[in-house]
């Protein structure tokens, strides 16, 4: 048995090719059930964000198994396996549980140590359970891994710091305004850094957040994922009423020419009202002649840049010292998964003392007669079953304990020459 993983994501694969490779929840279970069908495939369980598919297995014979999920990735994507494998990536054993660890971390992610990923692994575990795909294999390696996340994010400070544009201007307009919830925010524009300005403002605190766009249709699809947000709607041209009402607006539009300048907030904002605004966008939304208002900062990509390096760089540090907590984490994993090469020996010594025990124990009983052994025979089936549990038990305690393969396995071989043990029998 060995432990793979193949996959692909936001490193190998551009997001046309992600999106085909998806297994959205729904469709979890169906392909849960058709990787269990290939022979070779003992246990399964299917990662898929939008960044990333990664399917882990348990597999008899390791090549076959991954031979395996590749047809089924073809099939599922429908590309050809040609097309299909220059996007995949295989991980074996060691590498595949510190890859697990790594993703559980926020070690692999786009945004490194973002912690939406846990919760996705968490979710992954739930569903192989609940499908059947997970076994005492993966279940061991995913609590692990669940358990690395957990350490990295509560003993390092890998997941604090903006390290994103649209997060450092939230994590920006919260230091300058310190009170986010008492604040009236206005939001130009309704596209990708829109929503995610709204996903950061909302985890601060936020609660009067309006969005201007020109397509009002384009303004609801973004409200529509922040349902309980209750976000205010309103098309653009009411832009500059909405602003003078505001005491922050972020700008995230692809207009080409800049939409606020000096002399249109001088008519509509008022001379002793502050506003603050973070200006995202590429070209700039806001001309830098605003700056000359006495009520009025502004702040544009630039000024975020450094934030978001220092952040990054500061990150980076945290990986470092994370990578050593995943470390210990996979050690924990393969002390436990060596452990395992003692199963045959074990069970095969406990069969053999078993078959003694019944063998001595129905010749006695029949000694004895059918009256006292109808009488006493739960007693003496305790009594012998007793005898033989705490005769094994400091054997089978010390083999799985022993650390050192070697002197492991030369005791195993021991146990199997004094007790005429036939592992290939049994387990073939």
């Amino acid at each position: 048995m060995n432990i793979a993983v193949i996959g692909l994501s936001h490193k190998t694969a551009p997001v046309e090719i992600r999106e085909k490779l998806s297994i959205p929840e729904p469709a979890c279970e169906g392909a849960t059930l058709d990787l269990l069908s290939y022979p070779h495939i003992a246990e399964v369980a299917i990662l898929s964000t939008c960044n990333r598919l990664e399917i882990y297995i348990v597999a008899h014979e390791t090549e076959q198994g991954v031979r395996e999920v590749t047809q089924f990735l073809s099939e599922h994507s429908k590309l050809p396996l040609h097309q299909l494998r220059q996007h995949l990536f295989v991980l074996l054993h060691e590498d595949a549980v510190m890859h697990l660890m790594r993703v559980s971390a926020g070690l692999d992610s786009l945004v490194l140590g973002e912690g939406q990923i846990l919760a996705q692994v968490k979710h992954t575990h739930k569903l192989g359970q609940q499908y059947k795909g997970i076994g005492s294999i993966l279940n061991r390696l995913f609590k692990q891994a669940l358990t690395a996340g957990k350490r990295v994010r509560t003993e390092t400070s890998i997941g604090t710091g903006a390290v994103s544009i649209s997060s450092a201007a939230v994590e920006l307009a919260q230091i300058k305004a310190q009170n986010l919830a008492a604040c009236r925010v206005t939001i130009l524009g309704a596209g990708k850094m829109s929503r995610l300005l709204v996903q950061h403002l909302l985890a601060k605190g936020a609660v009067h957040i309006s969005v201007l766009n020109r397509s009002m249709q384009r303004a609801q699809e973004l409200a529509n994922q922040f349902p309980e947000a209750q976000l205010q709607l309103y098309p653009l041209s009411e832009m500059m009423s909405e602003i003078a009402s505001s005491d922050l607006v972020f700008t995230s539009t692809s207009s080409t020419e800049p939409l606020l300048n000096r002399s249109k907030l001088e008519i509509h904002l008022e001379a002793h009202r502050g506003l603050m605004i973070f200006d995202i966008s590429v070209p700039r939304n806001v001309d830098g002649d605003v700056n000359d208002l006495d009520n009025v900062q502004a702040f544009n990509v630039d000024d975020l840049k450094a934030v978001v390096a220092q952040n990054h760089e500061s990150r980076r540090k945290m990986a470092m010292e994370a990578q050593g907590l995943l470390e210990e984490e996979v050690e924990a994993f393969d002390v436990w998964w060596r452990s395992l090469e003692t199963v045959p020996t074990i069970s095969c010594l406990r069969d053999k003392m078993e078959t003694i025990r019944t063998q001595e124990l129905e010749k006695a009983l029949s000694r004895l007669g059918t009256e006292f052994a109808e009488r006493h025979q739960e007693v003496i089936e305790a009594l012998t079953r007793g005898i033989v549990n705490k005769i094994l038990h400091d054997p089978m305690v010390q083999l799985r304990s022993q650390q050192d393969i070697e002197a492991r396995r030369k005791a195993m071989q021991a146990l199997q020459t004094l007790f005429n043990l036939d592992i290939g029998e049994q387990f073939s």
